[in-house]
């Protein structure tokens, strides 16, 4: 009978810990891992290293966590998603296997960071995106979250700043056919902007190029010969400068309207003053702090990469995404997946560096944006733009 109730217990102890590891995972560890796949190489590298300086700072002004009077330390662990799809799902199952996440961040990029989500979903971990603004990010999938807004707002802020602000009546759209981002963005861009003219034609045209492209004649050549009084096109940095340059080079002096991807130093820096003028929307600005922490970030960004480095968007949002992973931890008492999942889903007003944070029902941030433009060769800020 004894050797009986020893082997019930042995099977009944050994069904709870395999059922899903919550009874091991809700034990705090004496370490904390938040893993990060970023793209630290390929197309989009400039992004992903920018969005890394935002989680490195906020690491380094808080690397622990506290729970009941206990500090944790926190370990980030990279894992270089190479700006591609495949590469992305297998940096994500690498955070998960191979590290052992507790959360995941990431990723610049809509198009990896859709691809990784199936990953985090099916491993239970939260993944909290930074500047992935796509809507499928995140829709459907009950573990993914993010701190910036979506395209469907993007678009509308972009196409209300060209009727109202602009006064434009007639737009053409240049856009990156492999890219999600720019694909989604102007079509929601288009959607809105026709529903305010009421002109079904007011899109001119709709050119078309693929990433790493650098001959953009024949879309500046259309645009030329149509009746645009602006050029919509968000894309990634290196292409949308080079467009800007050729445009004027063709003589096309017509306005420049963009996304979020523009706020970038590199861009200005291959466009030189081609980029002048041009105008995005974007989720802060330095010159406009929204909280206290937008405050805290820029003092600490610029203490460390310089006084005149410029704190670009998806470092501002790398900071609140982590920011937002410890106050999750901190707040469940837990890296129970479940746990952590069901305290993200409830955040509101949380105080980030790009605004104050509430999450949707679809995990998406509802926030402000701002309006931007270059002016002299720097970044300006414009305006404020209420969620909508």
């Amino acid at each position: 009978m004894l050797a009986a109730v020893l082997m019930l217990s042995a099977l009944t102890t050994g069904c709870g810990d395999g059922n899903n590891g919550s009874s091991e995972k809700s034990l705090l560890p004496d370490k904390i891992i938040i893993g990060v796949f970023e793209p630290l190489t390929g197309a989009d590298a400039e992004g992903g290293q920018l969005e890394r300086q935002g989680i490195d700072l906020a690491h380094e002004l808080y690397p622990n966590v506290t729970v009941n009077g206990r500090v944790i330390p926190i370990e980030l662990a990279y894992a270089d998603n190479k700006s591609d799809k495949i590469e992305s799902v297998n940096a994500a199952e690498s955070l998960v296997e191979n590290f052992r996440a507790h959360v995941a961040i990431g990723s610049y990029g809509s198009a990896s960071s859709i691809a990784a989500a199936p990953v985090f979903e099916e491993a239970r971990i939260p993944a909290i995106g930074a500047s992935c603004t796509n809507p499928l990010v995140t829709l459907g999938n009950e573990y993914y979250f993010r701190v910036c807004f979506i395209e469907p707002f993007q678009g509308k802020v972009m196409a209300n700043y060209a009727f109202r602000e602009g006064g434009y009546r007639k737009v053409a759209i240049i856009r990156e056919v492999t890219d999600v981002y720019s694909v989604t963005l102007t079509k929601l861009f288009a959607e809105a902007f026709v529903e305010l003219t009421g002109d079904e034609n007011c899109i001119t045209g709709i050119g078309e190029y693929k990433t790493g492209d650098r001959d953009f004649s024949a879309q500046l050549t259309a645009i030329k010969n149509s009746e645009a009084e602006a050029i919509f096109f968000p894309g990634s940095p290196t292409e949308t400068a080079l467009i800007m340059k050729q445009a004027r080079e063709f003589g096309i002096d017509l306005p420049f309207l963009g996304g979020d991807t523009w706020d970038s130093p590199e861009l200005i820096r291959i466009a030189g003053e081609a980029a002048e003028g041009a105008v995005y929307s974007g989720a802060y600005d330095p010159a406009a702090p929204l909280t206290g922490r937008t405050t805290e970030f820029l003092e600490a960004y610029k203490e460390k990469y310089g006084p005149d480095a410029y704190a670009a968007d998806v470092a501002a949002l790398g900071f609140d995404a982590y920011l937002l992973a410890v106050k999750a931890i901190e707040k469940a008492g837990s890296v129970d997946g479940p746990a952590l999942r069901d305290v993200l889903a409830q955040t509101e007003d949380f105080e980030g560096a790009t605004g104050y944070i509430t999450l949707d029902e679809n995990g998406d941030a509802i926030k402000p944006a701002v309006i931007k433009t270059v002016r002299g060769g720097k970044i300006v800020y414009l305006s404020f733009v209420e969620p909508f």
